[in-house]
């Protein structure tokens, strides 16, 4: 899982972009007449490729301590108005990841596919009233099927059971949907990277030189405790045979088996550039060091921690290998996520 959107991927977090951008942000909207505005909302999308069938981790917080009964999250087109299921989005398949936690009950919640652009739990004899945060997790949701399309998930809760009587809170959060890109490498021949439909040459991998090249995301947003950006993959692999991922912050040596990245300017070797752009966006620890590489799955590699206009990342891939590394074509799929937390 990638934690959007806000985005790889039950928690708050922040935002995402390149070696397979992975996205999910949120923003909030203006308050309905009849509702109260839920808080510190935010949806979590396990992967923002186009058409993929993935999960959804909406974590939230409702002013009301009114009971719930049922609940809906609205896939539209916009934050507000006339709702139009984004072309493609569809909940008919969805299934709770696991029941939903401090909503009322432990258990009991079971989820309603009659209405394929709303992902919808219900439970007539819920009691219980919510308590602190709340996480709502789905399964087998389709997302949009339009690239770098941006849409909206409308929140409501409800005192009845039907997602129709009493409403009780609500708010709106974003995601978008984007592309994935392919990693390749060829030992003895040319380290590529693919970005879209760039192609970004890395020369020949051999015992006496380093492979390097780099690609570039950015992110903003105006959620009030910012973003953070992680990454997710393997490390470059050709059949039964890898090349090491550094587990911590290691200088780049030839003549040796090394997967890293960082987020800085290197001199060793020369590649890469530090952090751009008027936000208030840095790259993560582990990753801030020029000259020291690191890739773990899963690490957050850049955040920022409130508000912020936008930062231009870009991220620094190296690669090295000894003399007993068996050539073949090399390549990977690494996914970043990026989450807003509002």
């Amino acid at each position: 899982m990638i934690k959007h959107s806000m985005l790889n991927l039950g928690q708050k977090r922040s935002f995402a972009a390149v070696v397979a951008v992975i996205l999910a942000i949120m923003i909030a909207v203006s308050p309905a007449v009849n509702a109260a505005q839920i808080t510190d909302r935010s949806v979590v999308l396990g992967t923002s490729l186009a058409s993929a069938s993935t999960t959804y981790t909406f974590n939230f917080t409702v002013p009301s301590a009114t009971v719930i009964q049922s609940a809906s999250f609205t896939a539209c087109t916009t934050a507000s108005g006339a709702c139009t299921t984004p072309a493609g989005f569809s909940a008919a398949s969805s299934a709770l990841s696991s029941q939903p936690v401090n909503v009322g009950d432990a258990s009991g919640w079971t989820v309603d596919t009659s209405a394929p652009g709303s992902l919808r739990i219900s439970n007539a004899s819920n009691s219980t009233a919510p308590t602190g945060s709340q996480t709502v997790a789905f399964s087998n949701v389709t997302n949009p099927s339009a690239l770098n399309e941006t849409f909206f998930m409308r929140i409501q809760t409800y005192s009845g059971s039907d997602w129709t009587t009493g409403l009780i809170d609500e708010g709106t959060v974003a995601a978008s949907t984007a592309e994935q890109v392919v990693v390749t490498a060829s030992v003895d021949e040319t380290f590529t990277f693919s970005l879209a439909s760039q192609v970004v040459p890395l020369g020949t991998l051999s015992t006496a030189l380093t492979g390097s090249g780099t690609s570039v995301m950015s992110a903003s947003t105006n959620a009030e405790n910012g973003y953070s950006i992680s990454i997710a993959g393997n490390t470059l692999t050709a059949g039964p045979n890898t090349i090491t991922a550094l587990t911590t912050p290691t200088a780049s040596t030839v003549n040796s088996r090394q997967f890293g990245i960082n987020l800085v300017s290197n001199t060793t070797p020369a590649v890469g550039t530090n952090v751009t752009g008027s936000g208030s966006g840095a790259a993560a620890t582990g990753y801030n060091t020029a000259n020291l590489f690191k890739f773990v799955s899963g690490d957050t590699v850049a955040s920022a921690g409130a508000p912020t206009n936008s930062n231009t990342y870009t991220t620094s891939y190296i690669a090295n290998i000894d003399g007993s590394t068996p050539p073949g074509s090399y390549q990977t799929v690494l996914t970043y996520v990026g989450t807003a937390n509002f």
